[in-house]
């Protein structure tokens, strides 16, 4: 089971590496096809994957995506209002075939799925932006090791115990932390030989800092919905890890405070 975890993680991180490298078009359908998959994987859960509703949301991610790569951002909330708008039709003429849970859990799933994992592409379509979405695995990625290492040598008071019973508060407490301190020796970096700019390693562990925040909701918001729908992970698709929303449920919520911060903090 560690070998095949280990052996996806790598696989994970060349697949990353090599979208991000590209940026353009290559990053913008890769992340519509994560999106969509993420998308899919919410929706069994409402049985609602291969239903006309799930069809309206798969076209609904696609056009979100489009409209971000051809920058047609004014477009961006007529979409919602019109995606809202034709699943509450398919909601009325086709009653009572749905219930209002799902109805809302399809909107969320748009919402919570697509539109944030897209903060990953308009991160990588700054100025810098090759160099500036490392960031937002800075504060994830970095927040959960860190916050496992504290929670294991010093971790005592549980954070949510029927939720997580494994993380602490020490672990939080480290997990941000220890972003922070990436973040820090990523300004170094950054500074040094990308842009060079005032207060770079303290504007950067702010981020990193900050961004960690939101990890660990989104962390303990995923963990919430599969144990609220009794499920293990939400699916196969990454073997040893589950599937796609197992795997970035921090970096859904965390890519979109990165981007504000980056958009507010850097001159």
């Amino acid at each position: 089971m560690l070998k095949q975890r280990a052996f996806s993680a790598v696989i994970l991180v060349i697949i990353a590496a090599v979208t991000l490298y590209f940026g353009g078009a290559v990053t913008n359908i890769v992340m519509c096809a994560v999106s969509l998959i993420g998308v899919m994987e919410l929706l069994r859960i409402y049985e609602l994957h291969k239903t006309g509703i799930g069809v309206l949301a798969y076209l609904a991610t696609a056009a979100y995506y489009a409209c971000l790569y051809f920058e047609q951002t004014g477009l961006l909330m007529p979409l919602l209002v019109l995606y809202l708008l034709a699943v509450l039709a398919v909601y009325v003429v086709c009653y009572p075939n749905y219930r209002d849970k799902q109805i809302m859990a399809a909107f969320l799933a748009l919402f919570y799925v697509s539109i944030m994992l897209s903060y990953v592409y308009q991160i990588r379509s700054l100025e810098h932006g090759q160099i500036l979405v490392l960031l937002i695995f800075v504060s994830s990625w970095g927040n959960d090791t860190c916050a496992y290492l504290v929670g294991r040598a010093v971790g005592k008071h549980k954070m949510s115990p029927k939720l997580s019973p494994k993380k602490s508060i020490e672990g939080l407490a480290g997990g941000i932390l220890g972003a922070g301190i990436l973040g820090a020796i990523f300004g170094l970096l950054y500074g040094r030989f990308v842009h060079e700019m005032a207060f770079a390693p303290v504007i950067f562990a702010a981020i990193g800092a900050v961004g960690a925040i939101p990890a660990v909701i989104g962390d303990l918001a995923a963990s919430a919905i599969k144990r609220n729908n009794d499920i293990k992970d939400y699916g196969r698709l990454i073997p040893g890890h589950g599937g796609i929303l197992d795997r970035f449920d921090s970096i859904i919520f965390t890519a979109p405070m990165v981007y504000y911060l980056i958009i507010y903090l850097l001159p």
